[in-house]
């Protein structure tokens, strides 16, 4: 139940305030909540008194004009609580009890209560005020939050689309009817990217107005040149490109202006921290009110922000774009093995930086003999892609002097430990021969990786869990052991990088029996559909690390196989 004091009782409330008349009035504690509410004002609310009380005013009952509850930190009748200040207005409307609104006019005034300092609000019924934009400038308020608004959203992607899609939903409509945004590439070209209006309450791209305009001419003084050029905000109304057109670019524009039948733009640059990355352009259509020059130093913070997101969204592509060659090109090609068949896939992290130490490799030893390997180096960095490099290197090198994949894996180890430097790392390496007698026989030996997966042609699937030791770099002098497996004719053997099958939430084990299961279902298929697949279905949704596959298949010259 709820507690009522005597000072802020519905009494106390009429006799702190007895020339209320007409007047609704509450009185809320510092935190918001309402303690006390007169008679005329349940009246005016259609509440009961029980539904008033210990109720968040905000929450219960401001809306703006068209019932959305707006951010606390934008409603005048907080701040007027948080201030303590006396203060009124009229630019909301109250949510009655039976779901219509009601427009009023407020006083908010400091009023004591029983547990410490709180605010009498009188109210009563009355028009609210037009909106802001209709009257000229965004208020302060309104516009710092505006900017902070930008700032974080913003900021929550390094996706250059997604950006300005963001962007367009910030501005649209509160600052303009028309967004049109005009990026300059890295070399130079300059390309309409987004044409974006708002209409009844949708935002709708518009694909005709968009495309490759014009490059920028050094002497244009018109006012999307010289914000291509990098000079400051400027106004633009369809009259501008009434005239002969000075380049191209003008050309585009007066089409723009006639095909939006924007009567007013603001157009501002969009900087990075080196250069111009493009231009913003804001138009009025249905809206009456135009552009005036207090609005263009809000464009010109917006831009800002804009730019600074453009910039990082490049940088991370460019990293990215680098990061992915610089791994690529560090794997080797496989080569052409005589009686099997060999297929690797590599699927870069999703985050640039988190490039690493995955790979592959597959060689033809002195002996005829075919080594295979599989290894993760411990980093998502470039420093752990480098690390990455040399472990394989100095692998092919001992492995072709060793006649077994253990000897090698040991040596490996030692020469890892006393090099400065050298981070931990896992792998399989194995050797692949033949004979008339036996067939394919596959010998390995698995320093702390993930086991590899046999897969017979009528689809029965066996991890090859023996033998495992630890990790290579720790510095343990350890004795690796080895086995041997023969490979059924038209079997599949598969390598993979623990990137296909860990989730950070449920761990390695439901991923493996994730890959047995589908990797038994495409036993029939070719080697390249079956690492396609594999890497679409198995991968956890919630893992950002790369993968390394590698998929080998001895013959069966009985059964073809389905696919590519």
């Amino acid at each position: 139940m709820q507690r009522q004091d005597s000072a802020s009782s519905p009494s106390a409330l009429s006799a702190a305030a007895p020339a209320l008349g007409d007047l609704g009035g509450y009185v809320v504690d510092e935190t918001g909540r309402i303690v006390s509410v007169n008679d005329h004002g349940l009246t005016l609310l259609r509440l009961t008194r029980a539904a008033a009380l210990g109720r968040d005013h905000h929450d219960l009952l401001h809306r703006d004009a068209d019932g959305h509850i707006g951010p606390r930190a934008l409603c005048p009748l907080m701040d007027a609580v948080l201030s303590r200040a006396a203060c009124s207005g009229g630019d909301v409307c109250f949510l009655r009890g039976d779901g219509l609104l009601l427009p009023i006019r407020w006083t908010a005034t400091p009023f004591p209560t029983a547990s410490g300092p709180g605010t009498l609000v009188l109210f009563h019924p009355g028009p609210v005020d037009a909106p802001t934009v209709a009257e000229g400038a965004m208020p302060e308020l309104d516009r710092l939050a505006l900017l902070a608004e930008t700032t974080t959203s913003l900021a929550a992607t390094l996706n250059e689309q997604e950006t300005v899609d963001r962007l367009a939903q910030l501005v649209l409509p509160r600052l303009a009817d028309w967004m049109v945004v005009d990026l300059i590439a890295d070399g130079g070209d300059i390309r309409r990217t987004h044409v974006i209006e708002h209409r009844d309450g949708r935002l709708t791209r518009h694909p005709d107005l968009e495309g490759p305009i014009p490059a920028v001419t050094a002497q244009s003084p018109l006012p999307l040149s010289r914000a291509l050029r990098g000079s400051g905000a400027s106004l633009a109304g369809p009259e501008v490109y009434q005239g002969e057109p000075d380049s191209g670019i003008a050309v585009v524009q007066h089409e723009l202006f006639a095909a939006t039948d924007m009567h007013s733009a603001a157009i501002a640059p969009i900087r990075g921290p080196r250069e111009v990355l493009g231009a913003l352009t804001l138009g009025r259509g249905d809206n009456p009110v135009p552009f005036t020059t207090s609005d263009l130093s809000l464009l010109e913070d917006i831009t800002r922000r804009a730019g600074l997101a453009v910039s990082n969204s490049r940088l991370y592509q460019r990293q990215r774009r680098i990061s992915e060659t610089m791994q690529r090109h560090l794997l080797p090609r496989l080569p052409d093995v005589p009686g099997i068949e060999l297929h690797a896939s590599y699927l870069p992290a999703p985050d640039a930086s988190q490039v690493g130490g995955d790979w592959y490799d597959a060689f033809t030893l002195p002996d005829d003999a075919t080594g295979l390997a599989i290894g993760d180096v411990a980093g998502h960095d470039l420093e752990a892609a480098a690390r990455m490099a040399q472990v394989r290197n100095m692998l092919r090198a001992l492995a072709w002097s060793e006649p077994h994949p253990p000897s090698a894996v040991g040596r490996l180890d030692q020469v890892m430990a006393s090099t400065a430097g050298m981070s931990t790392a896992t792998l399989v390496l194995g050797r692949l021969t033949s004979t008339p007698q036996a067939g394919w026989t596959w010998e390995w030996t698995n320093a702390g990786h993930p086991p590899p997966l046999l897969v017979t042609r009528d689809g029965r699937a066996t991890y090859l869990r023996t033998p495992r030791s630890m990790l290579l770099g720790t510095g343990a002098h350890l004795t690796r052991g080895r086995d041997s497996v023969n490979l059924p004719p038209g079997s599949t053997l598969l390598l993979y990088t623990d990137g296909l099958i860990e989730s950070r939430a449920q761990g390695i084990e439901p991923g493996l029996a994730r890959l047995r299961r589908h990797a038994a279902a495409l036993a029939h298929h070719s080697l390249g559909v079956v690492c396609e697949r594999l890497l679409e279905d198995v991968r956890p949704r919630d893992n950002d690390d790369d993968v390394a596959l590698l998929a080998v298949r001895v013959p069966d010259p009985d059964t073809p196989f389905v696919g590519r």
